[in-house]
């Protein structure tokens, strides 16, 4: 994979690893400041503050990536500069239009219709203030993705999650509750579109300059611009409705049939399994500016590269966390939630959730690849599919199984949502599978996966194994020579960007190598 690729990939996942880590501290915090019930509203309330930020940001984000790397791969400036501002006066607008919405019409209807339960109504209408500053970062962050500047990305996720956490905190205990998180979220999403106009203004200068002679636009020209922006987006806006979906349907399903605190059990578990997205969304948000360049320019050979790599790269990890996670489901929110292990009551729901997620890991790479050559549509019919069946799903086995049969079900439909996709996604790019990787990759994944189940299941079981396991599977990748030298090269080429770890990575690399030739 080229360097740029592996770059901003690199630089995407220690942003996720920042976002999910202080996802997981936030959640911790509240959790342990909550107790099960309220957690249970908070749970519901991000959910549904999910679905309407990706309702207000009109599914423009991926537009603007796509846009703005294609014109800034054929020099076209004036059209890639263009597209931010016009893209932000639909999304101002529709940030402002969600957040009246909210307040006055879906919020009450939710709490005292859908749910029947009144105390909802104050934290799903704290929701209506997040959106028009959910909406000009997700803009900004669509030109840093686009401009292939991760790290932009990067710094705004973390200054968010530094406010959120340090308001939500400060809020809850002088007794807001929900409604303190809900406004510590807002306090939050302004801060980092405050951080994110300024970098765009002071330093993407570079990356989008504009023209010696800045082109001026007609209202005619910008129309159409907008329209075809909007082509783009409202296929775009419907998968990610469709992908909430697939996560907030058992939430509010559960919100609807059981008492609060199951939602709260549930609420602990869920963050947990989506852990892996971490790797999954990192690669699809660099292979989809990626693939969309390669096709414009027509650099098939490259394109299928990038294709193979994703797969590739993602099932190294992915396979082994999702494996770890649910052996150790219950050590782990035991960990986790140590101030309140009533949370441990979903630990069956977090070891089925896991294997969905990695179902789901290869979804959102197949579609990034699709959506990147020209193709938004696709992943938006598999993905409305998906929702319906993990509604009917839910609907069916919640009543009688509770979390786990919200589990279930969402794994279920996480499994019929990746099978097509990847297929798609292999035949528009003309690519093939990496079936003896991945063989080796359930193999190697299997032997650690047994050493789990020798370890006692306790936290410091749990700790035995973070040291061990890796190890392991490690040791295991290279004795089935699991890597190509192709792949060592390019991890070799990429450690003087791992810092401190440089030397160890390139000597580690050395070795493997010299295994391999001795070997043939």
């Amino acid at each position: 994979m080229s360097s740029k690729i592996a770059k901003g990939t690199i630089l995407i996942i220690i942003g996720n690893g920042i976002f999910r880590i202080g996802g997981y501290i936030y959640r911790f915090l509240m959790a342990g400041l909550l107790g099960p019930s309220s957690y249970g509203i908070l749970q519901a309330t991000l959910s549904f503050q999910g679905i309407f930020q990706v309702l207000a940001s009109g599914g423009i984000p991926p537009a603007i990536a796509k846009y703005i790397s294609e014109y800034t791969a054929l020099d076209e400036y004036a059209l890639a500069r263009q597209t931010i501002y016009t893209s932000l006066k639909i999304m101002i607008f529709l940030g402002l239009l969600s957040t009246l919405l909210i307040v006055f019409f879906v919020a009450p209807w939710l709490a005292y219709s859908f749910f029947d339960k009144p105390e909802y109504i104050y934290p799903l209408q704290a929701v209506g203030l997040i959106t028009p500053f959910s909406v000009i970062v997700g803009a900004f962050r669509g030109a840093f993705q686009g401009a292939y500047k991760m790290e932009y990305i990067l710094y705004t996720r973390a200054f968010e999650q530094f406010l959120i956490i340090i308001f939500s905190v400060a809020l809850v205990i002088i007794g807001f509750s929900v409604v303190g998180a809900a406004f510590g979220s807002a306090i939050g999403f302004l801060g980092s579109a405050i951080l994110s106009v300024i970098i765009f203004k002071k330093y993407m200068g570079k990356y989008i300059p504009k023209p010696d002679n800045e082109y001026k636009f007609t209202i005619k020209e910008e129309l159409n611009l907008a329209k075809k922006i909007a082509t783009f987006s409202i296929p775009v806006i419907i998968t990610g409705l469709a992908e909430m979906g697939i996560f907030a349907i058992s939430t509010f399903v559960l919100t609807r049939f059981l008492e609060s605190n199951f939602v709260g059990y549930f609420g602990a578990a869920d963050p947990i399994s989506r852990f892996p997205l971490m790797i999954s969304t990192s690669l699809a948000t660099t292979i989809l500016p990626a693939t969309s360049a390669s096709f414009a320019q027509k650099n098939f050979k490259q394109l299928q590269k990038y294709v193979l790599q994703a797969y590739k790269y993602s099932m190294i990890v992915i396979v082994p966390m999702c494996i770890g996670l649910a052996l150790f489901s219950k050590q782990v929110l035991e960990l986790v939630y140590f101030t309140n292990h009533d949370y441990t009551l979903g630990a069956g729901a977090l070891s089925i959730l896991v294997i969905g997620m990695s179902f789901y890991s290869m979804f959102a790479i197949s579609s990034s690849i699709v959506q990147g050559i020209g193709n938004p549509k696709i992943p938006t019919y598999i993905l409305a599919i998906g929702a319906i069946v993990t509604l009917i799903l839910n609907w069916i086995m919640v009543p009688v199984y509770g979390i786990v049969g919200a589990a279930m079900a969402t794994t279920i439909a996480c499994f019929f949502l990746m099978v097509p996709m990847v297929y798609i996604s292999l035949k528009l790019t003309k690519s093939s599978f990496p079936n003896i990787f991945f063989i080796k990759i359930i193999l190697t994944s299997a032997i650690m996966g047994g050493v789990i189940l020798l370890i006692p299941k306790t936290v410091f079981g749990l700790i035995v194994g973070l040291i061990l396991c890796p190890i392991i599977y490690l040791i295991s990748l290279i004795l089935v020579k699991t890597f190509e030298f192709e792949d060592l090269e390019s991890i070799k080429e990429l450690s003087h960007k791992f810092g401190p770890l440089n030397k160890l990575v390139s000597k580690l690399i050395d070795l493997i190598e010299k295994f391999y030739e001795k070997s043939l």
